[in-house]
């Protein structure tokens, strides 16, 4: 399910990907980041760790590993990352997601 053409309206991200590996669209706040990704590619996502993180798959299919736990995510389904927990995902073309992060600055929107 694409998300809603209104979302266009959002401000895109700067991410450290690129346009036609991933799309952005987000709603911040003080109190955090609301992210609507939108993968165009497979893409596989390093590991890493920041401040905590909740999500879930709208379309496609996340393999994440979180800690030492490795789990396929698909439509319907949630994840929860504490913060400073190191993660990472092979993510396949087509997945969308929507992430809240508690960083309200875990990525600057695009100018």
């Amino acid at each position: 399910m694409a998300f809603p053409d209104f979302f266009r309206a959002f401000p895109a991200l700067d991410v450290p990907f690129p346009d036609d590996v991933v799309g952005t669209q987000a709603i911040r706040s003080d109190a955090g980041l609301v992210v609507f990704f939108t993968f165009h590619k497979d893409m596989v996502l390093p590991m890493h760790a920041h401040g905590a993180q909740w999500g879930s798959v709208i379309e496609g299919e996340i393999t994440f590993t979180i800690g030492d736990e490795t789990r396929v995510y698909r439509p319907g389904d949630s994840y929860s990352i504490p913060a400073g927990i190191q993660h990472g995902a092979r993510i396949k073309a087509g997945t969308r997601v929507v992430d809240v992060f508690q960083e309200a600055d875990r990525y600057p929107l695009r100018a």
